[in-house]
């Protein structure tokens, strides 16, 4: 079988953390919290298969939920990591919470993860995301001359972030450049994307589940039903923050994940947190 490749930054000491981004981003999307979190462990940020610098799995490898969380579990091998935390967003969230019901993460953080919609909120997800992979592949010229204007920047970043007064030109021209040449994009929408809906067993570890007040992909209401299949876990809101949540309250995120990682070292083979449930209401 052929050995699975990726790029990855890597930063800190301590536990291993492992951070994975959502559809049509890299890495770099945690670039707001990863200082903080490499306090305090050795961080893993990595562009899954397909985004980013990564290259697409090989293609005696299927690009299917099983099979990217398999190729995950093998990278995690080839890393020299065993049972990692983890933290992911979005589609990096969905994944990251794969991984932990098949116990290969020691606790796990996901931010507004995919595959707690109905086939409705689906639809549109992907429809809004498609639509801003079209406006991605409109070229660097165009993108230039629009995210030069602040008014621009904030229209185009409203839908995937609930503050955009931190974006800069260079970011969104550096995120739209990844979204327009991520060919993971079209292999994830057409593998599970229409499909998919987490059903696998609830982890049996330490689990947060958070979610942007604000976010306008995977709309809020989607907590409350991610709350009714993951009854053990915690759930928090991100008050003010979007879908991609990292840059909008970076020290909120980045302690989040902090919270649940500490869990996961002092009550590693426990399902339940201590810390009380703030589900959306």
């Amino acid at each position: 079988m052929t050995r699975i490749e990726v790029s990855y930054d890597r930063r800190g000491a301590g536990e291993p953390l492992v951070l994975l981004h959502g559809i049509g981003h890299r890495w770099q999307a945690w670039e707001p919290v990863i200082d903080r979190l490499a306090e305090r462990h050795e961080v893993y940020s990595v562009d899954l298969f397909g985004f980013g610098a990564s290259p697409m799995l090989p293609v005696d490898r299927p690009y299917t939920v099983p099979g990217a969380v398999a190729a995950l579990a093998e990278v995690f091998d080839d890393l020299g990591l065993d049972r990692p935390h983890i933290a992911g967003n979005s589609l990096g969230g969905m994944l990251a919470l794969e991984l932990a019901s098949r116990d290969l993460v020691r606790s796990v953080t996901a931010l507004s993860p995919a595959g707690f919609w109905t086939a409705r909120d689906r639809a549109y997800a992907i429809q809004a995301l498609s639509g801003i992979r079209r406006v991605a592949r409109l070229g660097p010229a165009v993108h230039q001359a629009l995210f030069s204007r602040r008014a621009a920047r904030f229209a185009g970043g409203s839908l995937l972030f609930g503050k955009t007064s931190w974006l800069t030109a260079e970011i969104m021209l550096a995120d739209m450049a990844a979204m327009a040449a991520a060919p993971g994009f079209d292999a994830v929408v057409a593998a599970g994307g229409r499909d998919y809906y987490f059903m696998s067993p609830e982890p049996a570890v330490p689990t947060t589940i958070a979610w942007g007040s604000r976010d306008r992909i995977l709309w809020p209401r989607q907590a409350r039903r991610c709350a009714q299949i993951l009854p053990s876990a915690r759930h928090v809101p991100l008050p003010g923050c979007g879908h991609v949540p990292m840059g909008d309250d970076p020290a909120a995120v980045a302690e989040v994940i902090l919270s649940t990682c500490r869990q996961g070292l002092t009550a590693a083979d426990t399902s339940t947190s201590s810390v009380p449930n703030a589900v959306f209401q």
